[in-house]
């Protein structure tokens, strides 16, 4: 069964999705940043079947997440290196843990994210830049951007903001 693609939609969630969506997709990316490169690496990790596994760093490649580049010739094996656009998917990472352990760890957080510096456990949170301000505050909606169709127009003028005295 053939999945739906959403890259042809203009939403930036959905076409992110289209790229990661997956959840083994997102599993390779987690240990593509705890350092492994290597086929064997990777299904070791993830107990993922051969064929799943190479669909899906074929899919990463594709998207540019990871770069496939060759360590042997004979035989002609591959390493999968995240590249920038791969790096830049740390933070949603971190944010998905973070809010894993938060909701979904009963039994408490078996994975955290330290600072190696000082080794204190990191307290993510997304923030705005200009402001200061945490994402989650009500302060902030999503709208319309400038490249939006009508319909993505319609879809976020409609939609009703929560005012800072719904949050109760």
């Amino acid at each position: 069964m053939k999945r739906t693609s959403f890259r042809a939609m203009e939403c930036p969630i959905a076409r992110g999705l289209d790229r990661v969506g997956e959840w083994w997709s997102i599993l390779i990316l987690r240990d593509a940043f705890n350092g492994r490169t290597r086929f064997d690496e990777f299904q070791e990790s993830l107990g993922i079947a051969p064929n799943m596994l190479a669909r899906r760093l074929k899919a990463l490649v594709e998207a540019g997440l990871l770069e496939k580049r060759r360590y042997s010739e004979r035989p002609a094996r591959h390493e999968y290196v995240l590249t920038d656009r791969g790096r830049d998917f740390r933070p949603v990472l971190v944010m998905l843990q973070a809010w894993g352990n938060a909701h979904f760890a009963p039994e408490g957080r078996s994975v955290l994210t330290i600072n190696t510096l000082t080794g204190l456990e990191a307290a993510p949170v997304v923030i705005d830049s200009v402001t200061g301000l945490p994402i989650t505050d009500s302060a902030f909606r999503t709208v319309a951007g400038p490249a939006a169709s009508e319909r993505t127009r319609r879809r976020y003028d409609t939609a009703r903001p929560k005012a800072r005295d719904d949050e109760s």
